[in-house]
Formats: C-alpha cells, structure tokens, sequence
C-alpha cells in the first residue's frame, strides 16, 4: 500500500469536527476524519479516513480491541488511493486475523538498487497496483501463536522511462507483473493493546513463499524477523523496533524488494529512498502525555539496505531522528492521531499524518 508522506495540516485542523459514535451495547467506536492533504507527489488531495472498533464477544475483556481503518483520497491530478486495514481478535484471542486490502494508482520514485544512490539521481514512474494480505494466527499455548498468510500483489501500467534506471539496472517487473505466496507465521505476543501498548513485547517470524504453482510470474521467498519491547515509566512509555526484512531467490520484482524510510520505519526517508534485497532498521520511540488528550514523542533510528543478510557495515547505516503530537481520538482504545516530522541525512525528511501509532 503506498502510504502519503505529505503535509496533513489542514486534517489536524478538522481533528476536531470529527464525527464519532459509540454503541455502548456492542462496545463499538465509530470515527470518520476529513483529510485535505498536499504532497510533491500528488498535488491537492481530498478524502476521508474511518475507524471502527469494537468487541466480537462483548463480555470477552481478556482480548484486546478490535479494529478496522478505510482510507480513501482523490487528487487533483485523478490519482486515487484506497484501502482497509485491521485486525481481529476471537474469544480469549484464540484466533487473530489481520488483513490489508488496497488499490492505488500513484506516481512514485526510484533511485535504484544499493545503499549508495544519490538524492538527486531519481526517475519518476507510476504503476496501478492491487493488494491482499491476510494473516490468520491460532493460539498454542501462552502469548505464543503460530499462522498462515497469503498475500498477492498486481501491478500494472506501469510507466517509466526508456532507457532509464529501471531498463539500465533491469529491474525484475519493471514492466507490470502478478506474485501471489502462501507463508508461515510464529509468534509471541504480551502486548496488552492492539494500538499503543505501554508493557510487554512482540516478537514474530514469518516467510512468505511466492511460487508459479500459485500463478506467479516469479518465484523467491519473503523472510521477516520484527521484535519489539514496551517499557513503561510510570505515564511514559519507551518503546523498542529491531526489523529485518529479506528475500531469497534470483527475480524479486520491484515492490517486493527490501525500502527504507516511509511513515512507520526510519520516518524522514521517502518510502523506498533506498531499495535492496534485505533491509535492517533499529528504532525507538519515547512517549509521554502533555495535556488531557496530548501527547507527544521522540524518536530516532538506524537502518540500511543490503544484497544479503551480511551485506551490512555499521558505517554504511543511516540515522532517522524527529518529534510529533499525539491526539487521543479514542481514549478507551488507546487509538491516537499522530503527527511526526523526521529528518534524516542529507536532503532527507518528511511530515507524516497518521492513525495510530508507528509501532
């Protein structure tokens, strides 16, 4: 899903004629926020983002929320972006589904391969590009979880430069392609909220195998580690990332590659400033209130790109550092409206409007 590093102020603006309801019954929370957002790569855009949350056993107050978010925006160039995103919680959290489904039509950049490309030296393209990603986990034993996924992707009219980047490096579907993979998930889970913990850890490990049995045009496997850690200190919280993601096989096309930077990892890089095989990052963020419904973080991070696991040198790792507010939409839920700027080496850095928190 391809995620607006923009500026959202005039959203932070309208935070506060937000139209939420609340079914008290059912333990349900509806929000709908009006967003007018402009970035390079869109122009003037216009849209709404909704939330719901909500309880499937009502009685059930062991699990933790659950959610779902709808994104939809227009711009002024008729490029549009849409997309869902949740996750569900069963009774006790004995099952737990997580899914993203998205549609983007959206002008995008490229550097090319490598931890060394330059901020000046891009080509611009653009692609329309469908998502599913659905991750179904089932309870074993304490906090511990083992699940499938299943994920493709579709990329299409795609458009770029002849004789560019993409035609020099030849990138793998750089003309359009369709990737479809079946994956294993194990994971162990003591957060105790969906949106932002205060206490406990994450940690999972997942691969994700995209095979032409499954009708894909090409054939590697995703290979993800996440852990994270929640620490908290009386009304503040440290929270702790260290993230690597990797592929294997010899055609990984272009959005499955490793990207550095975005609204959620290494926050001051545009989202794919830096493209490889495997990506490593190390993050953290402290949070703490302000005032009744404020907050506010600081974070800072390292990461970089490489063609393999041991392609990495301490040297070579790039820094991400910045602030944000933090607005409790839905205090109960935890559900926070954030607004981060992060800057990063050389030109690098970017304001961010999102729902939730990055990690």
């Amino acid at each position: 899903m391809c995620k607006l590093t923009a500026v959202f102020l005039l959203s932070w603006c309208f935070c506060i004629t937000a139209v939420a309801q609340k079914d008290s019954v059912r333990h349900t929370n509806f929000l709908v926020l009006p967003v007018i957002a402009k970035s390079i790569e869109t122009g003037w855009s216009g849209g709404a983002v909704g939330s719901v949350t909500f309880r499937l056993h009502p009685k059930d107050t062991i699990s933790r929320t659950s959610n779902m978010q709808l994104l939809a925006l227009y711009s002024l160039k008729k490029q549009l972006i849409l997309a869902i995103n949740g996750a569900q919680y069963s009774r006790h959290e004995k099952y737990i589904l997580s899914e993203q489904v998205s549609f983007s039509s959206f002008p995008d950049k490229f550097w090319g391969l490598g931890k060394y490309t330059k901020d000046n030296d891009y080509e611009s393209y653009k692609y329309k590009q469908f998502y599913i990603y659905l991750h179904l986990m089932r309870k074993l034993g304490h906090h511990f979880f083992i699940g499938g996924l299943f994920e493709r992707q579709q990329l299409s009219d795609v458009e770029h430069q002849a004789g560019g980047l993409f035609d020099q490096q030849q990138i793998v579907g750089r003309n359009g392609y369709t990737v479809a993979g079946l994956g294993m998930s194990f994971t162990y889970d003591t957060r105790n909220h969906a949106f932002a913990p205060n206490k406990g850890g994450f940690a999972q490990l997942y691969f994700n195998h995209f095979d032409k049995h499954l009708f894909s045009d090409y054939n590697y496997t995703n290979i993800v580690i996440d852990l994270r850690k929640y620490i908290a200190f009386g009304n503040n919280v440290l929270a702790l990332q260290a993230y690597s993601f990797g592929n294997t096989g010899n055609e990984v096309p272009l959005r499955s590659l490793a990207l550095l930077g975005g609204s959620n990892s290494m926050r001051g890089y545009y989202a794919g400033r830096f493209r490889y095989t495997h990506q490593m990052v190390f993050q953290s963020e402290y949070r703490f209130p302000i005032y009744r419904r404020f907050g506010a973080v600081a974070f800072g991070g390292l990461g970089d790109v490489g063609n393999s696991f041991t392609d990495y040198s301490f040297g070579d790792f790039k820094y991400s550092v910045g602030a944000g507010l933090r607005f409790a939409l839905m205090k109960s839920d935890k559900l926070n409206l954030r607004l981060d700027y992060g800057v990063g080496q050389g030109n690098n850095s970017g304001l961010y409007f999102q729902l939730g928190e990055a990690f």
